[in-house]
């Protein structure tokens, strides 16, 4: 042994002494034989020195396979030299299995051969237990002991996996609250395990998951037939509220794998697709999934696979359309529209194409490319008679997954864009998230800050709540072309687009009418005191390069 293997040497024994109140400590030789261990590790393993000693290390671990294999990945890399660390299953001398951390060290000759190993363990197990009923909490709804929409979604991966067919039935119960308002005196959880029970009894030996209060999953081979007589066996075994029957209404919808969609998150949308319709209809059926639902969900597949190579090939477009200012009697801005053409599934709407990339994550890609696009004829807009501004439509998801504002007005400075040429629309739904979400109302604050003026899109067909108008750095709103078809032929329609324009008013905001195509929804709004308008009858959505001829 050289001079410094006997440095090491004489250093590994200090850190051994050292560590020996802590660790667990085995060491064996080359073929890996115990030659000694410490009372930590003879306490936690139940073994004694006269059945430890001189055994082999494989009869301390588990006998399992994976424990097994383990062990040798662990020799292997050992007799090569190498350092190991990672969790290890072991088995004490009763039995029972234990958990540790082990640090595996090897001490090597001069020809590089193994001369003897060294294992310093922690034992973890009360850790790797916890960790494993927290997993089969996460695994399991505890008021009905059904699965939890998290073992769902892992069961049906792993029968996609397996390649087996099956069909994804998804039930609500109609009307939930109410009927757990019919409960007076009885518990809360009631209604929820009665019905679980049943659906026990009926669809027994299938895999059955609770994926929301009133919903749930079943996943079965059997035909459409059977799984609507469910709703038979209901009627005969009724859920009682004293002595009296509950009037319990089923929706649902069967998703057939592999014949209708082919991954759990398809399943899961077109279930929740094909159960809208049915409550449309007025609920209390289970059907299977439509034909034109299901060219409705082709359709989103292929947008969603063709999204992203759109985006690499500059396949997307910005078009913008005109708004007009009554008092100026002049454009005043330029809406930024995102349009998408392509062969296969030919125009892609802003309808279409937002809802999606705000699902699959590409939102804040497109958003960026609108947004740099936009800056870019917003310079060159100054050079237009009032140098009209810009507006381009953002998503609170953009808001939400990112310092959106450092985004926003990077890409100002890049693009030499000053802010207060930028105008940012975003719907009810977004101002309604953003009030719950602090973060949101400070980067919009900030950016207002900096110049840029918000617009509330679509306004009076959300969520119909004004406490955001407080809250938000709200400047216009606009609103919603479904109110401006119906203005000349509905009487009350006219008193409420009043009614928002002066709301509008009173509240210092400018207000902009969309969807204009006619003079006379032109006259009407400006006799109303609308202060711009936006629509065909202005102009329509056309490229950069016809604006600026």
């Amino acid at each position: 042994m050289t001079n410094l293997q006997e440095y090491s040497q004489l250093n590994l024994s200090d850190i051994l002494h050292s560590l020996n109140h802590y660790y667990m400590v085995t060491q064996t030789d080359d073929e890996g034989l115990i030659t000694s261990v410490n009372k930590n590790f003879l306490t936690t393993s139940s073994w004694t020195p006269k059945r430890i000693l001189g055994k082999t290390i494989w009869q301390m671990f588990d006998e399992s396979e994976t424990a097994q294999t383990s062990l040798h990945t662990i020799w292997s890399e050992l007799q090569e030299g190498k350092t190991w660390f990672g969790t290890a299953k072991k088995s004490k001398r009763t039995g029972e299995t234990y958990y540790t951390n082990m640090l595996a060290i090897p001490t090597m000759s001069e020809e590089d051969t193994l001369l003897s190993a060294l294992f310093l363990e922690l034992d973890i197990t009360e850790s790797v237990e916890l960790k494993e009923r927290l997993e089969q909490i996460a695994f399991i709804d505890l008021e009905t002991n059904l699965m939890s929409r998290h073992r769902l979604e892992v069961l049906v991966n792993e029968m996609i996996q397996e390649e087996k067919s099956f069909s994804f039935v998804y039930l609500s119960i109609d009307h939930y609250y109410t009927l757990k308002e019919l409960q007076a005196g009885t518990a809360e959880t009631e209604l929820t395990q009665a019905f679980a029970n049943r659906l026990k009894r009926y669809f027994q030996d299938n895999p059955i998951a609770r994926t929301g209060s009133s919903q749930f999953v079943v996943l079965t081979p059997f035909g459409d037939w059977y799984v609507q007589g469910f709703l038979d066996f209901l009627k005969q075994q009724p859920i009682y509220v004293g002595s009296e029957a509950l009037p319990l209404s089923i929706s649902g919808s069967i998703v057939r794998y592999p014949e209708d969609q082919k991954s759990f998150v398809n399943l899961v949308e077109a279930s929740s697709m094909t159960l809208e319709e049915v409550r449309l209809q007025g609920g209390g059926r289970i059907t299977s999934l439509s034909a034109s639902s299901h060219k409705v969900l082709d359709r989103r597949s292929l947008i969603n696979r063709k999204l992203l190579t759109a985006l690499d090939h500059n396949a997307l477009q910005v078009v913008y359309q005109p708004q007009y200012d009554i008092a100026q009697k002049t454009i005043t801005v330029y809406e930024a529209l995102v349009r998408w053409e392509d062969e296969e599934l030919g125009t892609v709407s802003p309808d279409e194409l937002i809802p999606i990339a705000e699902a699959n994550g590409l939102i804040t890609n497109i958003g960026s490319y609108v947004l740099t696009e936009a800056a870019q004829l917003a310079v060159k807009l100054n050079d237009f008679k009032g140098a009209p501004h810009v507006s381009v439509n953002t998503s609170v998801r953009e808001f939400s997954n990112q310092p959106m504002k450092n985004n926003i007005l990077g890409i100002l400075q890049v693009n030499a864009c000053v802010p207060s040429q930028l105008e940012l629309e975003i719907t009810e739904k977004f101002a309604f998230q953003a009030e719950e979400e602090q973060s949101i109302i400070q980067q919009m604050k900030e950016l207002q800050d900096a110049g840029v003026s918000f617009i509330l899109d679509d306004f009076g067909t959300g969520y119909a709540s004004f406490r955001y108008m407080q809250h938000l750095p709200i400047s216009k709103i606009k609103i919603d072309k479904v109110y401006t078809d119906a203005l000349l032929t509905h009487p009350k329609t006219q008193q409420l687009v009043e009614g928002m324009i002066r709301f509008g008013k009173s509240m210092g905001l400018y207000t902009i009418a969309e969807g204009v195509e006619t003079k006379a929804q032109f006259d009407a709004l400006t006799t109303m005191g609308v202060d711009a308008v936006q629509g065909y009858y202005i102009g329509t959505p056309v490229l950069a390069e016809s604006i600026l001829k």
